[in-house]
């Protein structure tokens, strides 16, 4: 089941031990692989408010299509990927198209752009711009498989590979989706809407003690122990079968954050169900070990990452080895790109956003290096 955690079971040292409450320890055996101070993912998304004149970088309003997603940070991720017009590109996260399109107007006939996503909806949308432009392939299924996509498309060796990970905000505010406690609607979470597990399978089966691992490990929810203690009980009497259901639960439970900030109680706890019902770590592992092999030397690679879990994946993707060991990456930056003000103001779910690139070295790894630092992952034990 909780084949995400084996990945952080080298961490490093513990923010969960500051601040914590008396009596709350983190369950036995769990390593402290997110940092309880960094805000998790937002999981009700407000309105977007107009952005202030003189906003640098593209229109938010231009790039938002009738699909109702804005890309995070579009300027600076075209900075990343500093696009040729006979260039090769993949974005691993379609979405509302707003990436893939600002590519797109930078290609010239020679171009390639891969597209990619899990849920149909966003690529049967791309259609109306994609369908009759030879350069652009559209294909469902999940980026950890990017070089059997890339092998399917007939892409040549990629120039620019962008994922914009987590679900998007017209996911987030779909209701049926069961991703927000914002409204009432089907505890699901998946992202793919053919996937095999719902959040409401985790919460009305898993045992107790794995329930508050996985709720502790992918979110640093301190109050994990009760929360599962409490949903236990709860379920004994009714399964869960909507959101507000279970949100309800985390009010009773989960205190204030001391620090005065406005976070709703269920946000952990919704960020940590839904990592596991889609995977997310474990495609994210299996992507940064494959998508060296994709690019062609000098390529790029972009990652926007919206909670430290992912984060610390990718830089450690892009830390260097030891001197002996041929450098594999080169970042475009030392420290992550983060949205400026105006973009905060105008898309408030770019908060949490960090945006992290290299470029892939010229010379071949070496074979202990090949797949970066992390190895190819097994199936997911559930």
């Amino acid at each position: 089941m909780l084949g995400a955690l084996s990945m952080f079971s080298g961490g490093r040292g513990s923010g969960f031990g500051r601040g914590r409450g008396r009596g709350q320890e983190p369950p036995e055996g769990i390593p402290a692989a997110f940092r309880p101070e960094d805000p998790a993912e937002g999981l009700s998304v407000p309105a977007p408010r107009s952005a202030p004149a003189g906003r640098e970088g593209p229109s938010p309003d231009a790039l938002s299509e009738g699909f109702g997603h804005r890309p995070v940070m579009p300027a600076e991720c075209l900075e990343a990927l500093a696009v040729r017009p006979d260039g090769s590109y993949a974005d691993l996260t379609l979405g509302g198209g707003g990436h893939s399109r600002l590519v797109l107007d930078r290609l010239g006939p020679g171009g390639r752009l891969l597209c990619l996503d899990l849920d149909p909806e966003p690529l049967e949308a791309a259609r109306a711009w994609a369908a009759s432009d030879p350069r652009v392939t559209l294909r469902r299924g999940s980026f950890a498989d990017l070089p059997a996509h890339a092998d399917a498309a007939g892409m040549p060796p990629l120039d620019g590979v962008l994922a914009d990970l987590g679900p998007s905000s017209r996911q987030m505010l779909a209701p049926e989706r069961g991703l927000s406690f914002g409204s009432d609607g089907p505890l699901d979470m998946r992202l793919d809407p053919d996937g095999p597990v719902t959040a409401a399978d985790l919460v009305n089966s898993l045992p107790e003690k794995e329930l508050a691992d996985l709720v502790y490990a992918l979110s640093g929810e301190r109050a994990s122990r009760k929360l599962a203690a409490e949903i236990v009980r709860r379920r004994r009497q009714k399964p869960f079968a909507t959101t507000l259901e279970l949100a309800e639960v985390a009010r009773r439970v989960v205190r204030p954050p001391s620090s005065g900030k406005r976070v709703h109680p269920a946000t952990r706890l919704f960020l940590a169900l839904r990592i596991e019902v889609n995977g997310e770590l474990k495609a994210l592992e299996a992507l940064l070990s494959r998508v060296r092999d994709c690019l062609a030397p000098g390529g790029r690679l972009a990652v926007i990452s919206f909670h430290s879990l992912e984060d610390r994946m990718v830089k450690d993707l892009f830390r260097p080895g030891p001197k002996s060991i041929p450098r594999l990456w080169d970042p475009l930056w030392k420290k992550p790109l983060v949205p400026g003000r105006a973009e905060e103001l105008a898309n408030p779910r770019s908060r949490s956003a960090k945006l992290r690139a290299a470029a892939r070295t010229d010379g071949p790894a070496p074979d202990s290096q090949a797949a970066g630092p992390f190895a190819p992952p097994g199936p997911t034990a559930r």
